[in-house]
């Protein structure tokens, strides 16, 4: 089976999580909430890659966001291609910054208490990746 690894990081910000819908030029998962992802390229460490990610999509910078947790490794099986799963490394970060900047990536964000989470089209076991952050 082929892997991919990703990252997927929330902000947490008064006990809301940042969640992120996906817009229509994204390559898989269209129009479906997330956090904040993205593939981890070459052998570059998958924290880096979280923090770049949190300034594309978001435009937060390092300096605003502090490391709540590292969680453990997520297998995902990916419901859009055969034979394929995602390797996710989750992360839960904090912020004071409410002030958010989405790229093309997505087309809209929310503020959300995690137990909301249930009410959003998500994308594949977003839920389960969050629960392991909490």
């Amino acid at each position: 089976m082929h892997s991919t690894d990703i990252v997927t990081s929330f902000l947490l910000n008064q006990g809301k999580i940042l969640i992120l819908k996906r817009s229509e030029t994204v390559k898989t998962m269209k129009n479906m909430w997330s956090g904040i992802s993205g593939i981890i390229e070459n052998d570059e460490e998958p924290l880096t890659r979280a923090k770049i990610e949190i300034f594309e999509e978001v435009g937060i910078k390092e300096n605003e966001i502090k490391l709540l947790k590292i969680g453990n490794e997520i297998d995902i099986i990916s419901p859009q291609y055969k034979n394929h799963q995602w390797h996710v490394f989750p992360f839960l970060f904090e912020t004071n910054n409410l002030e958010i900047k989405i790229n093309w990536e997505n087309s809209d964000f929310k503020w959300i208490n995690p137990v909301e989470l249930k009410e959003f089209d998500i994308v594949p076991s977003l839920e389960k990746v969050l629960l392991s952050l909490l």
